[in-house]
């Protein structure tokens, strides 16, 4: 049975939306290297104003207003200094005509209500400076200009009030986020759990042992590893036997352990497609998609997990994998859908008329060139850097004419 690209993506959001619906959450501090990319699962509030405190933007003196308010060059404002107040000191307090040092970030003294920038007294720099507990304040500092109410100073809550949301559930957290959190006081956060996945391969021909004749490594295992991890997928890898008895044992087992199982290979209409027989008394689904390459294609609804089928050369198992369960994963984790681009073909191409051709391409000098369709050929999917689509009913396309192309290992 044959069935369009759409008609199969529909079938695998079926699969798959409850599946990710259910998915649950899990509680990671929010300085985490984890959290990062994690989607919250229920909406966060501030614990913490920020600013956390009524702070100075600039290195300067703490000031009333009223006290400077009749300084000019000729007639100057001359105030004594107080204590300074450096980040992280507690709050001091302004005696009533004097002036407090203070620096980026510290707490601005009760009774000031301005800053006058240290480069913009008389002097233009600081004499010398006493902290609370440090002894007792000398000097004075010299002002030719008012300084308005409010001046370099930066309210507690200006940014975000205590209480106010600060992200709403269904949000991916990125290191900015992760600051707005951190600020606001929330140490942990509730993301959604991540989705456990098993890549499984099938094929007595696959071997680490590379002097076996006959034998060839397991390369799609690493492969779909890291192109899993790119969406925050827990993985983990099996090789599975050509038997269908003791692979049908392996997934069941399996299904206890994760939410996905990712097969690749025996899919096709062989005589030892070992997941098809092992599948398909369990209410497996298998049929060809009108694509190239990667058209068989499977799937399954165990009572514990959801199985997909891809095919096993390289290039089909990860087109398939971008084709239909990239658009899945990035609405689970919150990720923008990409967006096409267009640059003219350098030579002309062909493709099956009745397929849809995913066809691999290296864009050099604002021209698409077209790599070999095999979907064997690893080294040739590792140099490009972008897949091409050609429709179902165009057969033919001509060098310069515009073409559909989507990044890939980026």
């Amino acid at each position: 049975m044959t069935c369009t690209l759409e008609n199969h993506r529909t079938e695998l959001v079926a699969l798959l939306s409850p599946l990710f619906a259910s998915l649950g959450s899990e509680v990671l501090p929010t300085d985490s290297p984890e959290a990062n990319d994690r989607v919250l699962s229920q909406d966060l509030y501030a614990l913490l104003p920020i600013p956390a405190f009524t702070n100075s933007q600039m290195d300067g003196y703490a000031a009333r207003s009223s006290d400077l308010a009749l300084a000019t060059p000729q007639d100057p404002v001359v105030l004594p200094l107080g204590f300074t107040a450096a980040a992280g000191d507690p709050q001091l307090t302004l005696a009533p005509g004097t002036v407090s040092p203070v620096m980026t970030g510290a707490m601005i003294p009760l009774g000031a209500d301005t800053v006058i920038p240290v480069e913009e007294s008389a002097a233009g720099s600081f004499p010398e400076l006493v902290r609370a507990n440090q002894g007792a304040p000398t000097g004075q500092a010299e002002f030719t200009a008012p300084s308005a109410p409010g001046r370099f100073i930066r309210p507690a809550g200006v940014d975000l009030e205590a209480g106010a949301l600060v992200v709403e559930a269904g949000t991916r957290l990125t290191p900015t986020m992760i600051a707005a959190l951190v600020s606001s006081g929330l140490r942990e956060v509730p993301v959604r759990r991540a989705l456990r996945v098993a890549v499984c391969t099938t094929g007595d021909e696959l071997s680490d042992d590379q002097r076996s004749e006959g034998q060839i490594p397991d390369s799609n295992s690493p492969m779909l590893t890291a192109w899993l991890r790119r969406y925050q997928v827990q993985v983990r890898t099996l090789q599975l036997p050509d038997d269908p008895k003791r692979f049908a044992l392996a997934i069941d087992a399996l299904q206890e352990q994760v939410d996905l199982i990712l097969t690749v290979g025996g899919i096709s209409a062989g005589a030892y497609e070992v997941v098809r027989q092992a599948l398909s008394p369990l209410g497996g689904s298998f049929h060809h998609v009108a694509i190239q390459p990667g058209g068989p294609q499977g799937f399954a609804r165990l009572p514990q997990a959801a199985v997909l089928c891809f095919p096993g050369n390289p290039v089909s198992a990860l087109l398939s994998a971008e084709l239909f369960l990239a658009p899945l994963l990035r609405k689970l984790n919150a990720l923008p859908e990409p967006v096409p681009q267009y640059y003219p073909l350098a030579a002309d191409a062909s493709s099956p008329e009745h397929k849809h051709q995913v066809r691999r391409a290296v864009i050099r000098e604002g021209l698409v060139e077209i790599l070999d369709p095999g979907s064997h050929l690893v080294h040739d999917l590792a140099r490009a850097d972008a897949l091409v689509h050609i429709p179902v009913g165009v057969s033919q396309m001509t060098a310069g004419q515009q073409i559909e192309t989507w990044s890939m290992n980026v």
